[in-house]
């Protein structure tokens, strides 16, 4: 089968569709055209039967014309101008009197056709249009009278539309399928660029951008749709690229410690103790990397994939205890003071390590950037149907400027400024992504040197 291009095959719907219109109105004209013809014929015939019908007289069951003239004017002598045949039949249906122009012809009784019918017949080789006419006397048929008229030349004009139109069908479809593709192919020409478009389009080159028709069509939804994908997908690769990077550089650098560590200690000997400390300093580096593995590979796991939740009853206020008792270390060195507030029973269906998991992060967090000393809230609450977990600290805040980065995988708000608190910068890169993934809302507030707040709405089971 052949493939027909995008161009080529608008311009044959186009002409599909137009030609079944240009049919339908071809069979119309042609259909008033013939209905014309005929009921013109029709009238004449009808005006020729009165006409006769009232020329006659019968005598002893005998049709006698009145008037013999009427058989000697021209439309009953000429078969060439507008002719008129006429035949009076007796009862038995034998001719008695005929127009002088069917000379040695006859017109033909049809008796499968009902009286005062008019149908179409031949005489010789002419078609003509006829009609009988019964002559009643008392009830009783005593003759016949039948009427016809030529059809040679309104078949002439008849054939000759029927001709014109045969003719001029498929010209015009022709014609119409190189106009409809002319101006399929004006059309198109965004396609086209969007083809060309997509094909400069490589992973090294993002920045091409298909250009936008004048006319805010679907064509310049289509355009533009695409070229927000592109946007979309060159955000996305960018932020790949830089988390690849974060993550290369956040991996090298615990490695490289450890390396140069190790180096320092096998050039001499060393007392115990020294040995101890580079060791222990070691062992707190693979942790911190171990740590930074674990949440890579919890954010690779975890990415938009939903089919790995797996939903469950959740008791959140146990949930709330175990984190603070697995964090209860940090809480008793920085004699951190706990203020919890839960006043019911608070029950979640959710996926129950990632929901420890977004706890764990924040309330962690809480704990080290709050000095000593400090204090850190938790509440549970209800609100129209939704739970409501607020965690808040009076740590040392995050700057205005940095609330909306703080999301960005690796990204530490002033960490110069706090370089004795550790992290990897992944924590609340986490918490978003599973927060969008649960459904649950997620609102954070900071202000520097008072605190940060961390509302979490989960809906209620």
């Amino acid at each position: 089968m052949i493939q027909l291009s995008f161009k080529n095959r608008i311009a044959l719907n186009y002409i599909i569709t137009t030609g079944l219109l240009i049919l339908v109105v071809f069979f119309t004209l042609y259909s008033i055209v013939k209905h014309a013809v005929y009921s013109h014929i029709d009238n004449d015939i009808k005006v020729e039967i009165k006409n006769h019908l009232n020329e006659i007289k019968i005598v002893n069951n005998v049709v006698i014309l009145v008037d013999k003239e009427e058989w000697n004017e021209r439309e009953h002598n000429s078969v060439d101008v507008n002719p008129v045949f006429v035949q009076f039949l007796d009862a038995n249906r034998k001719i008695t009197e005929k127009s002088p122009n069917l000379k040695n012809e006859a017109l033909v009784f049809d008796d499968s056709v009902e009286n005062f019918k008019l149908f179409d017949t031949k005489i010789g080789n002419n078609r003509i249009r006829q009609i009988q006419v019964p002559i009643i006397i008392k009830s009783k048929k005593i003759a016949y009278l039948i009427i016809a008229m030529s059809l040679s030349d309104s078949r002439l004009v008849l054939d000759n539309l029927f001709d014109i139109m045969s003719m001029a069908f498929p010209v015009i479809l022709l014609l119409l399928f190189f106009i409809a593709r002319f101006f399929a192919g004006r059309n198109i020409k965004p396609i086209n660029a969007i083809i060309d478009t997509s094909g400069m389009i490589t992973k090294d080159n993002l920045k091409a951008r298909i250009p936008l028709p004048k006319k805010r069509d679907e064509l310049h939804t289509l355009s533009e749709t695409i070229n927000n994908l592109l946007n979309r997908i060159e955000d996305a690769i960018e932020r790949e690229k830089q988390f690849t990077s974060d993550a290369s550089h956040e991996l090298r650098t615990p490695l490289t410690v450890i390396k140069g560590t190790l180096e320092v200690l096998i050039r001499k000997p060393r007392d115990n103790k020294e040995y101890e400390e580079k060791i222990n300093y070691c062992i707190n580096e693979v942790d911190h990397l171990n740590m930074l593995v674990d949440q890579l590979l919890l954010l690779a796991r975890f990415d938009n994939q939903k089919q790995n939740i797996l939903p469950e009853s959740i008791y959140l206020n146990a949930l709330i205890l175990d984190v603070l008792t697995l964090n209860s270390d940090k809480i008793n060195n920085k004699k951190i003071n706990i203020k919890l507030d839960v006043q019911d029973d608070y029950y979640i269906n959710s996926d129950n390590y990632l929901v420890v998991t977004i706890l764990r992060n924040i309330i962690s967090n809480a704990i080290k950037y709050t000095q000593a000393g400090g204090e850190v809230a938790v509440s549970l609450s209800r609100q129209d149907g939704i739970i409501i977990c607020k965690i808040s600290d009076n740590g040392i805040g995050i700057a205005n400027e940095d609330l909306k980065t703080v999301f960005n995988p690796f990204f530490r708000s002033n960490s110069s400024v706090h370089p004795e608190i550790k992290g990897t910068g992944l924590g609340l890169s986490i918490v978003k992504r599973f927060t969008e993934l649960l459904q649950i809302t997620f609102q954070m507030e900071s202000k520097i040197g008072e605190g940060t707040t961390v509302i979490l709405g989960f809906k209620e089971k």
